[in-house]
């Protein structure tokens, strides 16, 4: 660990076969490490996972170290319920019990179609030290999908202690993060292969810290947040 080092990024990824030739050759890894490089003070660790045991393996060698903020990142094919061979609702369950003792404040979903459920990222992430989740309703681009969870993961690992106690200062952050991006751009399709956009597909649920605060879906919210950013004309 870097001396300076306060931030962490915990990345569990899946092989993802992008085509016939592709040997566990595709990794999100060297672009996340380029966020990490931004500062000075963010550490990058990664495993691979194949199944349930093996992602509760992956995850136990990770958390090693509590660090001030620290994001899990799942890089995996994902389809209905079903994230890397295992289902959402285990995987933020395992995630969650580590949350405390590590200091995991977000989860970021790489993956096709997991996000839309919503209502399982509530349940899983209430309670727990998780302060927000994300990720994609519908298919989702490998290298364009890849590049936004950057951006996101760039922006939530910056994110102070106090700035968690305030949902508004969370949604413009996700806001923020997706700027760059157009909220109307195909980012992919839903189960029909119908095109679907940005706006139509990212979910994020967030937990502000504080007694009695309750996770919610915001993703309207961050939209309507994020056309602020935008230059008009």
């Amino acid at each position: 660990m870097g001396k300076n080092s306060n931030r962490a990024i915990l990345v569990l990824e899946s092989p993802w076969e992008l085509d016939s030739e592709d040997s566990n050759r595709s990794s999100v890894l060297p672009f996340v490490e380029g966020v990490a490089r931004l500062t000075d003070n963010t550490e990058v660790y990664h495993a691979n996972f194949y199944d349930k045991n093996s992602f509760d393996f992956a995850l136990n060698c990770l958390c090693k170290t509590q660090f001030k903020n620290t994001i899990v990142y799942i890089a995996a094919h994902g389809y209905k319920q079903k994230i890397g061979n295992m289902k959402i609702s285990d995987l933020l369950f395992k995630i969650g019990l580590k949350s405390t003792e590590y200091n995991i404040t977000g989860v970021m979903l790489g993956s096709c179609f997991v996000g839309e459920n919503t209502t399982t990222m509530e349940a899983f992430i209430q309670d727990t030290n998780l302060k927000w989740c994300s990720g994609y309703s519908s298919s989702s681009m490998w290298l364009e999908g890849t590049m936004i969870d950057c951006a996101i993961l760039a922006k939530m690992s910056h994110i102070g202690k106090r700035e968690f106690s305030e949902g508004p200062r969370l949604i413009n952050c996700f806001a923020e993060a997706l700027s760059p991006f157009s909220k109307t751009y195909e980012i992919g399709e839903d189960y029909k292969d119908n095109p679907v956009s940005l706006e139509n597909s990212m979910q994020f649920v967030i937990q502000p810290t504080g007694k009695g605060r309750h996770a919610r879906t915001v993703s309207s919210d961050v939209f309507d947040v994020h056309d602020s950013f935008q230059l008009e004309g």
